[in-house]
């Protein structure tokens, strides 16, 4: 139940940040269908892979938006994050289902990502129970 409440929570602030966004700034939201720009390859390798599509896709080809000082640093410190903004911009309006999962991925993926880097640098958890040889000597006996 709280993974349904997390989705409910994160579509009605998605709803609520791009209303105001698009009702009392200057942002414009994309009118272009997901699907006609890009393929099912693109949407699982900007998932699996968004630093290297993102480079790719922006640099080579051409078909994301690419630069700015806002866009390097989500680049560099949450790409996942950068990709779920550059959804909502420009695919809100025509695919608002694609735009939520994309936000799921980006804070599942970015938690988990810094998750699993912060248990790699505390190092491994040692056991020590105060033994002072590297080998315990013991004796069993076997029940008959």
């Amino acid at each position: 139940m709280k993974t349904i409440f997390k989705i409910a929570l994160i579509f009605l602030a998605l709803t609520g940040a791009s209303t105001i966004l698009y009702n009392y700034t200057n942002v414009e939201f994309g009118k272009v269908d997901y699907f006609i720009k890009h393929g099912w390859f693109f949407l699982f390798s900007i998932a699996l892979f968004p630093r290297l599509t993102l480079f790719i896709s922006g640099l080579l080809v051409g078909s994301v938006a690419f630069g700015g000082v806002i866009w390097w640093l989500g680049f560099f410190f949450a790409p996942r994050i950068l990709v779920a903004s550059l959804a909502t911009v420009s695919y809100w309006n025509t695919n608002p289902i694609l735009v939520i999962i994309s936000w799921l991925i980006a804070l599942g993926g970015e938690s988990s990502e810094k998750f699993m880097i912060t248990s790699r640098f505390k190092g491994p958890k040692r056991f020590d129970q105060g033994f002072s040889g590297s080998t315990i000597e013991a004796e069993f006996k076997v029940k008959e």
